[in-house]
């Protein structure tokens, strides 16, 4: 099911626990894995873009231009350079690219050709974004249709992990990529359901557990009332589960512009890696 992972890494300190996690995956899956880093020219072309149409226009002068641009690929060279060594070191294959562009663009193109993604969940400005998703990540994660591994800063190899199922589409979905995932790693999962029906959550989770049967994996059940996001990381950690699997974005457009969606909160809330499936 996952034979080919796109690792995109900046040089973040989010890029170290990727690598990690990659080769653990890469591992498990016996997966070939391609890393990604953008250089990320977006800035220069601006600045030459507004021209006297800006207000107060800032043109860099050719040499910052030229210098800076030196410095981006250099950068650029020095994190496949040390990815390489560390997937060299663990055995694993891979092949390393640095392409231009803007880098949601850009990893969303090569995304189509593998079967996972995996990215860090905040980039290289991560201090300054403490509150929220990088926002490179945020159109990745809208505009992407392949399943995607956010990571935390810190690594911690998986050994337990939370499904949350709700009975819709996308966390069928998302109970199918986590069937595969907890039967390779060989780890216990916890399904979680989340409703104020309680009908509904035993429906929902007696689904679930009929599904994951024909796997090898150790499943234990719980359905709680109350608010989806919250419950979602607050039983994670309650578990010491080291990774969530859940759908991308299973409510209304009309439900997200106004509270904003259950995989943004958690993407923004959650300590642990997170697996969204598309």
């Amino acid at each position: 099911m996952i034979k080919s992972i796109l690792l995109a890494v900046d040089g973040s300190v989010y890029t170290d626990a990727q690598v990690k996690h990659c080769v653990q995956l890469a591992r498990a899956f016996q997966a070939r894995i391609s890393v990604l880093t953008v250089v990320d020219i977006r800035f220069f072309e601006w600045a030459v873009s507004m021209g006297t149409e800006g207000f107060v226009p800032v043109i860099p002068s050719a040499v910052y231009q030229e210098e800076s641009k030196k410095m981006l690929e250099s950068k650029a060279d020095a994190v496949l350079k040390k990815c390489a060594a560390i997937l060299r070191k663990e055995k694993i294959d891979f092949e390393a690219e640095k392409l231009h562009g803007p880098p949601a663009d850009v990893i969303e193109e090569k995304s189509y050709l593998v079967d996972l993604l995996i990215i860090g969940a905040r980039g290289e400005f991560a201090k300054w974004t403490s509150k929220f998703g990088g926002a490179t990540l945020e159109v990745v994660v809208r505009q992407c249709n392949k399943p995607i591994f956010i990571t935390s800063k810190e690594f911690k190899k998986i050994s337990k992990m939370l499904i949350a199922y709700d009975g819709s589409d996308k966390a069928n979905k998302a109970l199918q990529l986590s069937g595969f995932v907890a039967e390779n790693l060989q780890v216990p999962v916890t399904i979680l359901s989340v409703s104020d029906n309680e009908q509904k959550r035993n429906r929902d989770l007696q689904n679930a557990e009929t599904y994951l049967n024909p796997y090898d994996v150790d499943v234990e059940l719980m359905g709680v009332h109350g608010n989806p996001e919250k419950n979602i990381v607050q039983i994670s950690q309650e578990k010491k589960c080291d990774l969530i699997i859940m759908g991308a974005f299973g409510h209304s457009r009309f439900r997200e512009a106004i509270l904003g969606s259950t995989t943004e909160q958690v993407m923004r809330t959650s300590k642990i890696p997170l697996l969204l499936s598309k």
